[in-house]
C-alpha cells in the first residue's frame, strides 16, 4: 500500500507510533491481499482496513488495537479469552497550548537529592537492563541508534536512573511519549518532572510530544501537564501462549 492509502485506513490513530510504522522509520507494515493492514511497534498491533483472521493471527504483540468494531469482534473471535478488552485514551495539546512556565516548574519541584540528566549510552544500557525501565527506549535497536534518532530524560538519585520520559517512537516532526518510574520512587513528582523536560525539549525542537495514555493514571498525568483528553478508544491486552 502506498503512504496515502495507510494514512487515510488508520485516519482514526493519528499519533507518533503509527506514522513511524507508515512512515517507515521504526517498527513495521503488514498487508493482507491489499485490503487489511497491520502495524507493529514494540508492545502494540494497530489493526485496520478489512477485519481478517490472519493478521490478528500473525499479531506478536502484546497490545492489539482494533480501528472498529469489527475488528474488535475479529480479536475476540481468533482469541478468545486470551484477549483482555480495556480502554486507553488519546490525548491532545496544540504546541502553543503548552503553559512552559508551568512545565518548567515541574522541572524544579523535586526533593534535592534528586537530578534530571539526558539520556545517553550509559544510560541508555542501564535502561535496557532494567525490568521497569526496558519499555523507555524499547524501540530502538542500539544506543546508536537511540543517540541519533531518539530523546529523553531520567531522573537520577545517587547517579542511578529511578524514573525517565524518553521518545518511545519518532516519525517526522513528532515523538511518542513514555513515561516509567522505579515502583518504590512513585508519588514524589518524579515523572512529572522529568516529563515535563522531556515536553519542553520537544517545543524547543519543534516536535509535537504525543501522549497516549495506557490507563486513567497516566491519562491525569498528562492532563497534569497540559494535555486535554481526546477520545477514549478500544485495545485488547493478550495473554500470549
Amino acid at each position: 500500500m502506498d503512504r496515502r492509502k495507510l494514512e487515510a485506513l488508520f485516519i482514526n490513530y493519528d499519533m507518533p507510533m503509527v506514522h513511524a510504522c507508515i512512515q517507515g522509520d521504526m517498527g513495521r507494515i503488514e498487508t493482507w491481499k491489499e485490503e487489511s493492514v497491520m502495524a507493529s511497534i514494540g508492545d502494540f498491533c494497530f489493526l485496520a482496513g478489512y477485519p481478517v483472521p490472519e493478521l490478528v493471527e500473525r499479531a506478536k504483540a502484546p497490545i492489539l488495537v482494533p480501528c472498529d468494531k469489527r475488528w474488535g469482534e475479529q480479536i475476540e473471535a481468533v482469541l478468545g479469552k486470551r484477549a483482555v478488552f480495556f480502554t486507553r485514551y488519546a490525548t491532545r495539546r496544540t504546541p502553543e497550548r503548552f503553559d512552559r512556565h508551568k512545565l518548567y516548574a515541574f522541572t524544579r519541584a523535586m526533593p534535592k537529592d534528586f537530578a534530571i540528566m539526558p539520556i545517553d549510552k550509559e544510560i541508555y544500557f542501564i535502561l535496557k537492563e532494567r525490568e521497569w525501565s526496558q519499555d523507555l527506549c524499547g524501540c530502538f535497536t542500539s544506543g546508536e541508534d537511540f543517540q541519533e534518532r531518539g530523546l529523553g530524560f531520567v531522573v537520577t538519585q545517587g547517579g542511578l536512573p529511578v524514573a525517565g520520559a524518553a521518545s518511545y517512537a519518532v516519525c517526522e516532526g513528532a515523538v511518542e511519549i513514555e513515561i516509567d518510574t522505579r515502583p518504590d520512587f512513585r508519588r514524589q513528582g518524579l515523572a512529572a518532572a522529568c516529563g515535563a523536560k522531556l515536553i519542553l525539549e520537544c517545543l524547543e525542537r519543534e516536535l509535537y510530544p504525543g501522549w497516549d495514555a495506557h490507563d486513567r493514571r497516566s491519562l491525569a498525568l498528562a492532563q497534569k501537564l497540559g494535555y486535554q483528553l481526546e477520545r477514549p478508544y478500544s485495545a485488547y491486552w493478550v495473554e500470549r501462549k
